[in-house]
């Protein structure tokens, strides 16, 4: 017999040694992982399946009018009707073929414009990190102009100016933010430059493009990638807020702020068309920031 009593336990009862390991995997699962974070993935994934797949599950054609239906409320309320589960808006149009397009042009028009401004930012940062002098001045003044002045008197002014298309959109939605990802990549590049693999691969003779692009971008793109995700939540409320005021996604296309901004005169008569864009921004904001809240905590060694 053994005086130890928890290998007493398992010889006396050796089935509990499968539950245990178990709790201890899941206890483990649930701390790399957290169950809010997890859910916040999964939301973002839904929302990606609906955009790609739009035309394929949205029941009616977005922009088609049937005003005999017009106002109709969702499924289950009085009045409502299964054929219209999400209802319809002033013209008729039905709210969920509107949304699930909707919820497509709004991520894409996110997606790009943080990818450009990343770009940007990242190459205007390795410029004033590299050349210094007169262009690093330069970047840095930019860099203050644009972090001093709010961007969304930018944006209406040039909107006001050069008018509006679903491209200059775009870009404009790619300028927003650049001046974090340059002052990010410039001090990181200006500390890899002193890092031996950089200044051995400098002695060997290698071009400063690759030294910048092969070398310094690998080892800070957690960084990178960690700023990415906490400014698409900024990116998404910019468009929207854009798009409400009328300025930014025109019609016939649609958005989830353009729903949004149709939704406000309705919202004592005919709450739902607001309402269900508005919930969707939100949890579309803030699984995104949970999202990224977790990507730092991975990547940031100073976290760890």
């Amino acid at each position: 017999m053994t005086d130890n009593p928890q290998t007493a336990a398992l010889l006396t009862h050796p089935a509990e040694r499968p539950r245990e390991d178990f709790r201890i995997r899941m206890r483990r699962f649930f701390e790399r992982y957290p169950l809010l974070m997890i859910i916040a993935a999964l939301w973002l994934l839904f929302m990606i399946f609906v955009a790609v797949s739009a035309p394929l599950i949205s029941p009616y054609e977005y922009s088609a009018i049937d005003l005999r239906a017009r106002l109709q409320a969702p499924a289950g309320m009085e009045g409502g009707d299964w054929k219209h589960v999400f209802g319809t808006d002033d013209l008729g149009r039905d709210v969920l073929s509107r949304l699930i397009f909707s919820i497509r042009l709004s991520l894409l028009v996110a997606f790009l414009g943080t990818i450009i401004g990343a770009i940007l930012g990242t190459s205007l940062g390795f410029l004033a990190a590299h050349f210094r002098g007169w262009v690093d001045d330069v970047v840095m003044a930019a860099i203050d102009f644009q972090a001093a002045l709010p961007f969304f008197i930018i944006a209406l002014a040039l909107l006001a100016f050069l008018g509006n298309s679903l491209t200059l959109f775009i870009i404009l939605m790619g300028i927003y933010g650049w001046e974090r990802y340059a002052r990010l990549t410039r001090g990181l590049a200006l500390s890899a430059r002193t890092h031996g693999y950089a200044v051995a691969v400098n002695t060997l003779g290698a071009t400063p493009t690759r030294i910048y692009l092969r070398h310094i971008l690998p080892n800070i793109s957690s960084a990178l990638i960690v700023n990415m995700t906490l400014n698409f939540p900024g990116t998404v409320i910019l468009e929207t807020s854009l798009s409400f005021l009328g300025i930014g996604i025109q019609p016939p296309m649609t958005s989830l702020g353009n729903m949004l901004g149709f939704g406000r005169d309705y919202l004592t008569t005919a709450w739902w068309i607001a309402v269900l864009p508005g919930i969707t921004i939100f949890l579309a904001t803030l699984s995104m920031s949970i999202l990224g809240d977790w990507v730092r905590d991975r990547l940031d060694p100073t976290l760890n």
